[in-house]
């Protein structure tokens, strides 16, 4: 039977502040740390812990308002989930690369593992507003205070963490909240636009037609959507874990209730005033130059 009582979120409220990027914080550890090959979607090549071109001496980017008029179109879509401040501040006290180069590459190394962290925290706070998995409140918040836990490890212990061992026990707690909310999103809509095709992890959907496609309540996760014609398409309850939105046209889609969207996966895509998003995300600021 389906629950349509209303829920405000859990308490006390877990804020996401922490986990966006703060670029004033942080040492440009994603334009040092993170390697990069010439393509659509950066201009040059770059091996991971050399300096971008483009990073000036107060760690800020030297072309940050024009990236993807020269070519650096992947930096506009990158997201640290506020791991770059995290390193920076908290792991390292403050001491840049540049004043303490001994533990610069040691820095480069532990930054990946906070993205990591710092992605899953975002996803664990998300799974603990959504009423429909209520029933595991107790195991997300565990597994929250947990992952927040081991952000504040040394940087030597970080190294060590077993990360993927880690992904894998939260991820099987968000899989089933997933589950719970289409479940509960499944059972609101049955019927109302006849048979719907089923989706599931991985599913290869590039350059798919899916204009005004119900897409509700849809396993969508790790789906590979590149170039996928999504326009105007009910994405409400759509499990979007890890899917590839690289090109895809969102314009007139709604994300509203999406689960486990983030902002890279919007920067990635196409879209317009029209696209309806979920209010913890903003709307990437290059959708203004695509048509309507």
């Amino acid at each position: 039977m389906c629950d349509n009582r209303e829920y405000s979120g859990p308490s006390p409220d877990r804020s996401r502040l922490h986990m966006q990027a703060d670029c004033e914080n942080c040492f440009g550890l994603c334009c040092v740390a993170l390697p990069f090959a010439a393509s659509a979607d950066f201009a040059t090549d770059k091996d991971a812990g050399q300096p971008c071109q483009n990073l000036q001496s107060d760690f800020r980017c030297g072309i940050h308002n024009s990236l993807r008029e020269r070519g650096f179109r992947g930096c506009t879509v990158y997201d640290c989930f506020g791991a770059g401040q995290k390193v920076s501040q908290v792991t390292y006290g403050g001491r840049d690369w540049r004043q303490s180069p001994g533990s610069a590459n040691q820095m480069f190394e532990v930054f990946p593992i906070m993205r990591q962290l710092h992605e899953l925290l975002w996803y664990l706070t998300e799974a603990l507003t959504l009423q429909p998995a209520r029933p595991i409140h107790d195991a997300l918040s565990s597994a929250l205070d947990e992952t927040e836990s081991l952000t504040h490890l040394d940087p030597g212990s970080l190294l060590e963490l077993d990360v993927a061992a880690h992904r894998a026990k939260i991820n099987a707690l968000l899989l089933r909240a997933s589950e719970l909310v289409r479940a509960e999103a499944y059972c609101q809509s049955k019927g109302s636009s006849g048979r719907r095709k089923a989706y599931g992890r991985g599913v290869d959907l590039i350059g798919a037609k899916l204009r005004d496609a119900d897409l509700r309540a849809a396993n969508l996760r790790a789906a590979c959507l590149i170039a996928a014609d999504l326009r105007g398409a009910d994405l409400r309850a759509a499990d979007l874990i890890g899917a590839d939105f690289r090109d895809a046209d969102l314009r007139g889609a709604d994300l509203t209730g999406a689960i486990f969207l983030t902002q890279a996966q919007l920067n990635a895509a196409k879209g317009d005033a029209g696209t309806k998003l979920p209010a913890s995300l903003a709307r990437p600021m290059h959708w203004s130059t695509f048509g309507t």
